[in-house]
């Protein structure tokens, strides 16, 4: 039998975070939650504390719901950071993302709610939000949010991408 880093084919890696019970999602059949549910998401500690890294995830697949007429929107979510002490995991993400399938939100409440959500677990020093909605009626929505740590150089940071948010 073949094996790669000395475990069979097939059979989980040994993982500490995951045998730990830090990460719940991880490694494991995925639960996929009917409605908006951010308890699902999951956060591991960053290992390079010292520096500045970006760490992007997009997800070209979001759907949520209109809140008015309850017609799917389909959008690709776009989520750059700088981690400080946690970092997201990323099937928790997935998961978290996915709730939003059957939940009624505007465009712009969609990506201001996955900012909030994900500040509160991560503490990053900076984290920007970017949603671009396939049109309906004609319209496409973009909606663009960011943070930056209060009194730091990130609070700057944000504040300079946010006053040069380019328009494409």
């Amino acid at each position: 039998m073949k094996k790669v880093n000395n475990v069979p084919k097939g059979q989980p890696l040994n993982n500490p975070r995951r045998e730990s019970g830090e990460l719940k999602s991880l490694g494991r059949k995925a639960d996929i939650p009917e409605t908006y549910a951010p308890q699902v998401l999951e956060a591991f500690e960053n290992r390079h504390p010292e520096r500045d890294y970006w760490v992007q995830f997009n997800c070209p697949e979001f759907t949520s719901l209109c809140p008015i007429t309850g017609q799917p929107d389909f959008a690709e979510i776009k989520i750059l950071y700088i981690p400080d002490k946690r970092m997201v995991e990323s099937k928790s993400l997935k998961l978290y993302l996915f709730s939003f399938r059957n939940h009624g939100d505007f465009h712009e409440d969609c990506v201001n709610i996955i900012l909030d959500d994900l500040v509160k677990l991560m503490d990053p020093r900076y984290i920007e939000v970017l949603g671009l909605f396939v049109p309906r009626g004609g319209i496409s929505i973009h909606p663009y949010a960011n943070y930056g740590r209060p009194g730091t150089q990130y609070e700057t940071l944000a504040e300079h991408r946010l006053r040069n948010y380019k328009i494409s």
